[in-house]
């Protein structure tokens, strides 16, 4: 107890002067090679990028890993979920109250089934078009303002066939695609925010 509440302490230290966001990896917990985890592969890279790939901390007031990372004049708080992906909404709510953030502020970052793997697209509120993670997060901040950062998994032919898609592990021939993906993910992410945090307004 005594170790998760110094992490805790730990992982909120160095604050910064400018705009700070949320970044929240969706997917379940110990599960990280399916499918809809993407989300947190996508958190992993970044995380990596920003030099803080050794930072993640145990937060749990959010039950959630935590890394705050700096990008220019903004900080970023990166959040990966102890939670499985219904569940998602609680732990990204906790860490938006936790450092004072509203729905606007919170980018969400999940798998796409609507969308072939290698695509992606930024959404800026809406719906949760079926995805229970999102779903749960719109529910849990009471908001559907959340940006959005779509990964696309691709959407099997026969729907009987969508759970087990979603819930399985990426082929051997789709993970020679995603370390492109997950880059270019990184890129269209960090791109938005740092286009916001210097008060241009970015397209989706």
């Amino acid at each position: 107890m005594w170790r998760g509440r110094a992490m805790s302490r730990r992982v909120l230290e160095p604050r910064s002067p400018g705009k700070r966001w949320l970044v929240a990896g969706l997917g379940n917990h110990g599960l990280p090679g399916m499918r809809h985890s993407v989300g947190m592969a996508v958190l992993g890279l970044l995380a990596r990028r920003l030099g803080v790939a050794e930072s993640w901390a145990r937060d749990q007031r959010c039950t959630a890993d935590l890394a705050l990372a700096p990008l220019g004049d903004a900080q970023l708080v990166l959040l990966r979920p102890r939670r499985l992906m219904n569940a998602n909404g609680r732990s990204v709510a906790q860490a938006a109250e936790l450092f004072g953030l509203t729905a606007e502020e919170v980018y969400l970052v999940h798998d796409e089934l609507d969308k072939p793997l290698g695509k992606l697209a930024l959404k800026l509120g809406g719906s949760a078009r079926g995805h229970n993670g999102v779903r749960s997060c719109i529910s849990c901040l009471n908001s559907s303002a959340m940006p959005r950062l779509r990964v696309g998994i691709g959407r099997p032919t026969h729907p009987s066939a969508v759970k087990a898609h979603v819930l399985g592990c990426f082929s051997p021939e789709e993970q020679e695609l995603l370390p492109p993906l997950l880059d270019r993910a990184a890129d269209l992410l960090l791109d938005h925010i740092r286009a916001r945090s210097q008060g241009a307004s970015p397209g989706p």
